[in-house]
């Protein structure tokens, strides 16, 4: 992430920062092991996750990987009853592709959220997760 965005729109988790209580991580692996990509789930609160640390190897790219890690943490989300999924992106022209895929997902432009605030290399997205109730 430091070689596209300056250091200060860096968000992204260390891995420290990855293995505390309210972090979930996902890594999907090919039948040989290899990496194929990762995410990872911040919970906030009841209601609000947070898409953190989504990656894919170069090598994966346009075969599904980020769509199932996706897939997944959702389904992770609807599982704990978590209302709403948020997360930061890039603006930069690098980051398109994820901004693409949220958008394919249903992820809609909203404003910062959590510890965000407003900066022009950040872009934010939600998603409402409807329950079927009664």
């Amino acid at each position: 992430m430091f070689a596209t965005s300056p250091a200060e729109s860096v968000h992204a988790l260390d891995l420290a920062a990855l293995r505390v209580p309210s972090i979930t991580f996902w890594a999907a692996r090919s039948h040989e092991g290899a990496l194929l990509g990762c995410g990872a789930l911040k919970q906030h609160d009841d209601a609000l996750g947070e898409l953190k640390s989504m990656r894919t190897a170069s090598a994966a790219r346009g075969h599904g990987v980020a769509s199932a890690v996706l897939l997944e943490i959702i389904a992770e989300c609807r599982r704990r009853g978590i209302r709403e999924v948020k997360l930061e992106t890039g603006t930069e022209e690098y980051f398109a592709p994820a901004r693409r895929l949220y958008e394919r997902h249903g992820f809609t432009p909203c404003a910062p959220f959590a510890e965000y605030t407003e900066d022009p290399n950040s872009a934010y997205y939600g998603l409402r997760l409807e329950y079927i109730t009664g």
